[in-house]
């Protein structure tokens, strides 16, 4: 047996050679397809892998109230969309004095700015530091941790005290082969003591979550003035069956301090981390979809593109099947010589998508500044892919090889 399958492999790479234009076109076609099933599963993955991350850490109890709520945010840029007021920081501060719901706690926030640079000595950053303004409950509501030193305490908020927390990548640059706890850095003249190094967060839709640096929020407000800044409130409920009764009184006291009257609807946003979470997923299945419709259609070509040539291959060696038959090869040989050809031709497609399409997903975890998962799913689902076009292109073929009469085949010119 071992033998036969070594002379049919032999035979196949012989007969590979002598059509060898065919052979990389089909080879080329296949590769498409499964590159094209692998690399969009793959890539979806480092997404999907990247959401949940971030997500989970925040836990099932805690909400967050923005301008908008997560469908019309999708919808920004629709002209029928309603535009909501911006969330300042009178509004931000009434709801947190305002908001007494039992075991909750409330964390204001804002992006105070992007592509900032950060000294430290006589070094500084790249301009690419994001600074957030926020409160001590901020990094609790966020499901953040600090690998070394502390969270802000009631007192560094109230006191506005220059103290700030860094994200991890300081440790890799700015803070390189120096305990970054108690050294001074400056931003924009002013000068912050680092209390906190923040857990690796990685990267969320190209954004570097660990190329921040957090700031007292009343420091923060009186460093980087900007017009319509719009704050976050985040909310955390310590037990999770009373989440619902906190986010109708939340919605209750922040229709107060809008000012809206019974009949207006609200305008701004109430969303739970958990409920998020199952709508950003809910959009990449869609992903999901599409990269195994894309797959499957190419790979309809490519089976067909496979399986003509090996029907042209069983007609160019009519003859030479008619010699083998007459010199007592049996059916069965005929047909597994084919199919081994057959399989050769798939396996090196299906090797050349799965390399191309773990490739396209290790790029985007790159782009996306993002662990690589190994796509397992994908990569099966390519193997099993290569297996089917194997059966299906080259069923027919093997079977009327075998099937042809070794002496009108021997008269065939």
């Amino acid at each position: 047996m071992f033998s036969l399958l070594r002379e049919n492999t032999k035979i196949a790479f012989s007969s590979i050679k002598t059509q060898l234009l065919r052979t990389i076109l089909t080879v080329i076609i296949i590769g498409v397809g499964i590159w094209a099933l692998v690399g969009i599963l793959a890539t979806v993955k480092v997404l999907e892998n990247t959401i949940t991350g971030n997500f989970s850490a925040m836990g099932t109890n805690t909400f967050s109230i923005s301008r908008y709520d997560f469908s019309q945010q999708i919808r920004q840029n629709d002209r029928t969309a309603k535009i909501n007021p911006n969330i300042t920081y009178p509004q931000a501060k009434s709801f947190q004095d305002k908001y007494h719901f039992p075991a909750s706690a409330v964390s204001l926030s804002f992006t105070a700015a992007s592509d900032i640079e950060v000294k430290y000595g006589s070094e500084k950053t790249d301009p690419e530091i994001s600074v957030l303004g926020v409160d001590h409950n901020f990094m609790g509501n966020s499901g953040l941790e600090t690998t070394s030193g502390r969270n802000f305490t009631t007192f560094d908020i109230q006191n506005n005290n220059y103290v700030c927390i860094v994200g991890s990548d300081f440790e890799k640059g700015l803070l390189k082969d120096v305990n970054p706890i108690g050294k001074t850095i400056s931003i924009r003249g002013a000068r912050f003591k680092v209390i906190g190094v923040l857990k690796e967060q990685g990267s969320t839709f190209g954004n570097r979550q660990d190329l921040r640096v957090l700031l007292p929020i009343q420091v923060a407000r009186s460093l980087f003035t900007a017009p319509n800044i719009n704050y976050d409130i985040k909310v955390k409920t310590q037990n999770k069956d009373m989440l619902d009764g906190s986010i109708d009184e939340a919605t209750i006291t922040m229709r107060r301090v809008r000012k809206l009257n019974p009949v207006e609807e609200n305008n701004f946003g109430i969303a739970r981390s958990d409920e998020l979470l199952q709508r950003l997923m809910s959009q990449i299945n869609i992903l999901n979809y599409a990269a195994w419709c894309i797959g499957i259609i190419t790979v309809f070509g490519s089976t067909i593109a496979l399986m003509n040539i090996m029907l042209v291959s069983v007609t160019e060696r009519t003859r030479e099947i008619g010699v083998r038959k007459s010199l007592g090869a049996k059916k069965n040989t005929i047909a597994g010589q084919f199919l081994t050809e057959t399989l050769i031709i798939s396996f090196l497609g299906g090797l050349l998508g799965i390399v191309l399409g773990l490739l396209t997903g290790y790029g985007a975890s790159i782009v996306m500044k993002a662990a690589f998962p190994m796509p397992w799913g994908a990569t099966i689902a390519a193997l099993t892919t290569i297996i089917v076009v194997t059966i299906i292109s080259g069923a027919y073929p093997a079977i009327k090889a075998a099937s042809l009469d070794p002496v009108e085949s021997l008269r065939y010119e």
